[in-house]
C-alpha cells in the first residue's frame, strides 16, 4: 500500500481505485465510498474529482448521486494488474489487525488474499476467549485496505476440531483448497490440518 501510495499519489486513491476495481457494475454514494475505505469525506470528494477527470469513474445518469468504475477507462486492465493482481496486503500488516483479538491459534487467508475468487471464505479465525468486536474492527481494517467486503469465518479452538474430525463441509471447503495458513499455534498441529483434508487438483 505505501509503494502504490508513493506511485499514484497517496494511500487513500489507492483505496478507492481498488473499491470501484472491485466492485465493477456497482454504483456508490460519496458518504458510502467513504465508510467502506476509511477515507475522510472531504479527501474522498477532492479523489472523486480527479478520478472522473480521467475517465476513471463517472456518474450512473445525470441526476444520479452514484459513482460508478467507468467500463471504457482506457487502461482498465493495467491498473487491475497493479492494484488487483497484485500483492495486497504483506503476511505481518494481516496478523497486526488481529494482535489483539485473544488467543489467536490459527489464522488462514483465502479468496480476496490469495486471488482465489471462487473461494467460500477469504478469512478463517481460530481461538479463545476472542473478542468479536475488535476482530469485527480488524476485518474492517483490512476492508478499506482491500476495497473489498470479506467473508470470514470464527471458530474456537475446541469447535473447529470437532468440525474437523466431523469433516464438516465448510473446513472442508476452506481447508481442501487453495488457503495460506499465516499463524498456527502449536495446539493446532500440523498433522490435525494436514492428514484430515488434502489438497484437490
Amino acid at each position: 500500500m505505501e509503494i502504490l501510495g508513493k506511485i499514484l499519489g497517496n494511500p487513500a486513491r489507492v483505496k478507492i481505485m481498488r473499491l470501484f476495481l472491485l466492485n465493477r457494475g456497482k454504483g456508490f454514494k460519496s458518504k458510502d465510498i467513504a465508510k467502506r475505505s476509511r477515507v475522510n469525506s472531504d479527501t474522498v470528494r477532492r479523489e472523486l474529482k480527479v478520478l472522473a477527470s480521467v475517465g476513471f469513474i463517472k456518474k450512473r445518469g445525470r441526476t444520479s448521486m452514484d459513482w460508478c468504475f467507468n467500463s471504457d477507462f482506457k487502461y482498465a486492465g493495467e491498473f487491475e494488474d497493479l492494484l488487483v493482481r497484485s500483492e495486497s496486503l504483506n503476511k505481518q500488516k494481516i496478523l497486526d489487525h488481529f494482535k489483539k483479538v485473544g488467543q489467536v491459534k490459527l489464522l488462514i487467508v483465502s479468496g480476496v488474499f490469495i486471488k482465489n475468487y471462487d473461494s467460500r471464505v477469504d478469512l478463517l479465525i481460530v481461538g479463545d476467549k476472542m473478542k468479536k468486536s475488535k476482530i469485527e474492527q480488524g476485518i474492517r481494517k483490512l476492508e478499506a485496505e482491500l476495497g473489498a467486503e470479506l467473508v470470514y469465518a470464527i471458530f474456537n479452538t475446541k469447535e473447529f476440531i470437532y468440525r474437523v474430525n466431523m469433516y464438516d463441509k465448510l473446513v472442508r471447503d476452506i481447508l481442501d483448497y487453495p488457503n495460506e495458513v499465516l499463524f498456527q499455534g502449536k495446539e493446532l498441529s500440523p498433522t490435525l490440518i494436514s492428514t484430515k483434508y488434502t489438497s484437490r487438483a
